[in-house]
């Protein structure tokens, strides 16, 4: 198993620490000559000037048809909450289109790497992306039915798939090793259950119970796979440190 942490030496030696610059002593005067202006109330007003006029992250489009749409879906397209619905699906698609991409990245990052004991296998980690896929094809017809388009980008979608960007840069970068990756996709997982837990929370508070229900599911499968990915990521340190 390839260690993440690791003492460098020779030609690859850390030197990002001040303790190693020769400079270190000037360097620590330099906070002592650029004190911050007393007089930072303008730059304060100009910043929120700038946060008062900067524009929404997106919207939510209007629904496409109501057409064939069941009885629970036309009651949820009224007023505020059904928008709130829409993007909110719309969120949970965007993440888990990322979590598709996630598990394929580590998948390759597993067949160019050696096992180690509890961590995943090939076929549990196919798992976790399978059901994840799953889970996005769901939203999608969800959002079809509620006569809304999958493909458009709603205010929650762009959130998450910005903050997913950076999660996919590590499970993409090809220096990081298998327990990294296992960090970022512990992140991932804890912030999509608390995604599919307040999506199912908002579908039960405006009645619709066949949603709750679909949402529910997905939920539970994440809560597995948090545990999941949580015993990897616990075998993969203490095999590091050598405990047990």
């Amino acid at each position: 198993m390839e260690k993440s942490t690791k003492m460098s030496e020779g030609a690859r030696t850390n030197h990002t620490g001040m303790s190693t610059s020769s400079h270190a002593k000037d360097m620590r005067q330099v906070p002592k000559m650029t004190q911050p202006t007393k007089d930072n109330g303008g730059l304060q007003q100009a910043h929120a000037t700038y946060l008062r006029d900067a524009h929404a992250i997106g919207t939510v489009p209007p629904p496409n048809s109501v057409k064939g749409a069941g009885k629970a879906a036309l009651q949820a397209l009224k007023g505020n909450r059904a928008i709130a619905l829409v993007d909110k699906t719309a969120e949970r698609l965007a993440f888990e289109r990322t979590g598709v991409r996630l598990y394929d990245a580590m998948l390759d990052k597993m067949h160019a790497s050696d096992a180690f004991s509890g961590g995943p296998s090939i076929d549990e980690v196919q798992t976790i992306r399978d059901e994840e896929l799953e889970h996005a094809l769901m939203l999608k017809q969800t959002l079809e039915e509620l006569g809304a388009d999958p493909t458009a980008i709603t205010p929650s979608a762009d959130l998450v798939a910005v903050e997913g960007m950076g999660l996919g840069a590590v499970l993409g970068d090809p220096r990081t090793t298998v327990g990294q990756c296992l960090h970022a996709l512990i992140v991932a997982e804890l912030a999509d259950g608390e995604g599919w837990t307040m999506l199912r929370t908002l579908a039960e508070e405006m009645g619709q119970s066949d949603l709750a229900s679909r949402f529910e599911a997905a939920e539970e499968q994440e809560e597995r796979h948090l545990e999941q990915v949580r015993s990897w990521l616990t075998a993969h340190t203490q095999a590091e440190a050598q405990i047990g």
